[in-house]
């Protein structure tokens, strides 16, 4: 089991999170500049999302990045704040009104408690949010949130990849069943591993080139100040001895 503890609106741990500086940009925005366009299949209108790529400065996703690939932006071409709308819609912190994106009374009272914005988030995340929308291609996935945080708690203390938190979890890789490890690696990194990044609490960075691509994968100070976890005893009992 694991429980998330309040972090107060100042905490510095709160700037490790993407997702709650997009979050409160995006409200900020709206309080600001009045509701946000949408398109016909209900996508916010460009203007937005080309504001939203500078303003966020999204690891992976900056506007460099994003213009790299793309000519225009639209909404889906910026994957996490794709993502971020429908989480906003989902906690009901705004809402489809006439052709735009309104923030409602909740988002207008989280906007200034980032904080408590930031359990919300988490709360929405843990509690069975589908990201397979926001993924290149489909990735089914099962697992429990309880048994993934649990063992990414004691693995990456010391920093570990997601190679070898995937074999901790599912079994030692076979070189006759690489491609199904691989697989595995994917789309647990599209179902857990980039959740918690994206919220926060955990760091990711690369090692290597090409085929000998590693990710890295540490504990973010977000992660001691919100969580408390089953498995902080073994993290305890490593250091003593």
């Amino acid at each position: 089991m694991f429980d998330i503890q309040p972090v107060d609106d100042g905490h510095p741990a709160l700037a490790h999170s993407p997702l709650l500086k997009g979050a409160v940009l995006t409200l900020e925005y709206i309080e600001t500049n009045g509701p946000i366009g949408l398109t016909p299949s209900k996508a916010l209108k460009r203007y937005f999302v080309e504001w939203a790529a500078e303003a966020f400065a999204w690891p992976q996703y900056t506007a460099e990045e994003l213009y790299y690939l793309n000519k225009v932006l639209n909404e889906e071409d910026f994957v996490p704040l794709f993502m971020l709308h429908d989480l906003l819609i989902s906690m009901k912190l705004v809402r489809h009104q006439k052709g735009a994106m309104h923030m409602t009374k909740l988002g207008k009272q989280l906007r200034s408690h980032p904080g408590a914005l930031w359990a919300v988030l988490a709360e929405r995340i843990f509690g069975g949010f589908n990201v397979t929308p926001y993924a290149r291609y489909e990735v089914p996935f099962v697992g429990n949130w309880d048994v993934f945080l649990g063992v990414i708690n004691v693995e990456t203390h010391s920093g570990c990849t997601d190679d070898h938190i995937c074999m901790t979890l599912f079994g030692t890789r076979r070189a006759d069943q690489r491609m199904r490890h691989g697989n595995l690696r994917s789309a647990f990194y599209v179902h857990c591993l980039r959740s918690l990044v994206w919220l926060g609490l955990l760091h990711e960075s690369t090692v290597g080139e090409g085929l000998n691509r590693q990710r890295i994968f540490t504990k973010s100070p977000l992660w001691y100040a919100a969580l408390r976890l089953e498995t902080d005893m073994f993290i305890i009992e490593r250091q003593v001895h």
